[in-house]
């Protein structure tokens, strides 16, 4: 695909996300990985109303070199591609059940969420909670970064998700299922639920093995 077409996708799903409520006012960012650097959403921007000629380009280093300033953070999003290589997307987002689950108190550290559906099970895994830093900190990306080693897909405590995929579509795709998954957390956690056993999981990961 070329990079006119990748920065078009990028609008229409950036589009798609915001017309959802799951990038409210300026919060969120995606970036995509090229053979030659990257693509990310402009500091300030809002996802609905992205314009494909100043969507932020950085070297393979992660420095930026034409169009907006990049979001502040980009030093996260780099965290994830330097540790997945296999990675070529990365969405960020406060959508409103993600950002609700990682205000809760007591997180299992190493998931937030239970294996309600196949699809997060398939997707996912599990879904580790990063402790709370400010946007942007170095110690944020430095976290995510040892947590992406293992993971394409983390729960920053008070600041929403992070997910990695193969490609922009697959990313979203991702951010789309853990949103749902986490809507149904709080629909069901206070009455009797049924989750996935450990069996059932194991069989899902022998049969849909992840590839990230």
């Amino acid at each position: 695909m070329s990079e006119k077409n990748i920065r078009q996708l990028l609008v229409t799903l950036g589009s798609s996300l915001a017309m959802r409520g799951y990038s409210p006012g300026s919060s969120g960012n995606i970036s995509i990985r090229l053979e030659d650097g990257f693509l990310m959403t402009p500091t300030n921007s809002r996802l609905g109303m992205l314009d494909p000629d100043r969507i932020s380009r950085l070297d393979p280093e992660g420095a930026h070199i034409a169009g907006d300033k990049p979001s502040k953070e980009v030093v996260v999003h780099l965290a994830v591609y330097r540790e997945r290589p296999r990675v070529n997307a990365v969405v960020h987002l406060h959508s409103p059940w993600c950002m609700a689950v990682s205000c809760l108190p007591d997180l299992p550290p190493e998931n937030a969420l239970p294996p309600l559906t196949p699809y997060y099970a398939m997707r996912f895994g599990a879904l580790p909670v990063i402790p709370y830093f400010r946007p942007a900190d170095p110690e944020l990306a430095r976290e995510v970064g040892r947590k992406a080693a293992t993971h394409h897909a983390m729960l920053l405590a008070q600041h929403g998700m992070i997910v990695g995929g193969k490609d922009l579509d697959d990313a979203v795709n991702s951010a789309e299922e853990l949103e749902e998954t986490a809507r149904l957390f709080f629909q069901l956690k206070d009455r009797p639920y049924r989750k996935l056993t450990r069996e059932q999981v194991s069989d899902l990961e022998r049969v849909f093995p992840r590839n990230l």
